[in-house]
């Protein structure tokens, strides 16, 4: 079987995806796919083109083009990965200063009562599941770089726990997209705070956030095997509600056929991505590689095409969804329900979904 990791690599670099128009999560999400492409092959271009990207943003002096730490967005902090990647290849110094531009937002990010990060300053008191990977992950791999600090590996593995915590559905096992803590915001409930249902792609967001934070943590971090066991049981129960003929997951993952509803690539692929990294690494059942196969499977049949110039697409991606803030053309308000959901534009080769692809492909191939 051809290496798609390396295939959809190739592809974005052809089409000439744009991924440094602006200070965008997306963008690195992408190049953190063809990072692990350039670690597997060996093949410099690879670093080259994630290199010549990032230096579109990065001022000798380490500031960063369209990037205001007072924004308070944790979703701009996730770029802080893909420079990392390029300092421990590089050791320039202006990465070295624009990794601490980013690492101090979180000195003053503003949190819960209960110390989770605001998903963004414009979204008060609200936890959303997206944040864990924009904010949390960079911060653990930051900390695994320059200070080995257990109390900020710790303030770290919380983020996990208390989220998890206000999004749980007892029933299911799933997690919701976001929770309100001051149960303000006209999607959240007035009782629990909670939004209206369950998104493949925040889940995956967390899934994925999960595995590669429990990559940094140490061994004998108190937290650890917590987040080991939460990582079980959300795999748990999204396998339950993956795609009986194509072991992916939809849109409103508990929906299943219901009319409008669709299998959704971006979250199918970072779900499979986690799987298959929690099976490499001991903290998932061996039992669990089977089905991670079969979703793999699934992502080539249901969602990539070739094109006659021999690249290949990636299809059926949520091209964006979230909660609150500016209505839609579509729909109006975002209001969190799962005529919502469905009524956001479905896409082609968006970076949201092409980075979880590429890492799922990666990690598929290492098997």
């Amino acid at each position: 079987m051809k290496k798609y990791s390396q295939w959809m690599a190739d592809s974005v670099i052809q089409r000439k995806t744009d991924l440094t128009s602006y200070w965008a999560y997306e963008f690195g999400l992408t190049l953190d796919g063809i990072a692990e492409v350039w670690r597997q092959t060996g093949e410099r271009k690879y670093f080259d083109y994630i290199k010549s990207c990032m230096d579109t943003f990065i001022g000798e002096d380490g500031s960063i083009r369209g990037y205001d730490v007072k924004e308070y967005n944790i979703d701009h902090l996730n770029n802080g990965k893909i420079l990392l990647t390029i300092y421990k290849e590089t050791h320039e110094e202006k990465y070295r200063k624009a990794l601490e531009l980013l690492r101090s937002q979180i000195e003053h990010h503003p949190r819960t009562k209960e110390g989770v990060f605001w998903h963004k300053e414009i979204y008060p008191e609200q936890i959303w599941l997206d944040g864990l990977y924009m904010g949390a992950t960079f911060y653990a791999k930051y900390v695994s770089e320059f200070s080995r600090s257990m109390e900020e590996y710790d303030d770290i593995a919380r983020q996990f726990i208390i989220a998890r915590k206000h999004t749980l559905d007892e029933q299911t096992g799933l997690l919701y997209h976001a929770y309100d803590d001051a149960r303000q915001q006209p999607w959240a409930n007035k009782l629990t705070g909670l939004s209206k249902h369950f998104w493949a792609r925040s889940i995956g967001w967390y899934c994925m956030a999960l595995v590669d934070t429990l990559a940094e943590l140490p061994a004998d971090n108190k937290y650890k095997p917590e987040l080991i066991k939460i990582l079980n049981e959300t795999m748990e129960a999204l396998i339950k509600v993956a795609s009986p003929k194509s072991h992916v997951w939809y849109q409103v993952p508990d929906c299943g056929d219901r009319p409008g509803n669709y299998v959704e690539a971006s979250g199918s692929s970072m779900i499979a991505y986690a799987l298959f990294k929690g099976v490499r690494m001991g903290w998932l059942p061996e039992s669990m590689r089977e089905f991670a196969k079969l979703s793999y499977h699934g992502l080539i049949d249901e969602f990539i095409t070739e094109t006659p110039m021999g690249t290949i697409c990636l299809n059926k991606i949520c091209f964006v969804a979230g909660l609150g803030g500016k209505p839609t053309k579509a729909y109006g308000e975002r209001d969190g329900s799962f005529a919502y959901y469905i009524s956001e534009p479905i896409v082609t080769n968006e970076p949201k979904g092409l980075g979880p692809f590429i890492l799922a492909a990666a990690e598929y191939e290492r098997l």
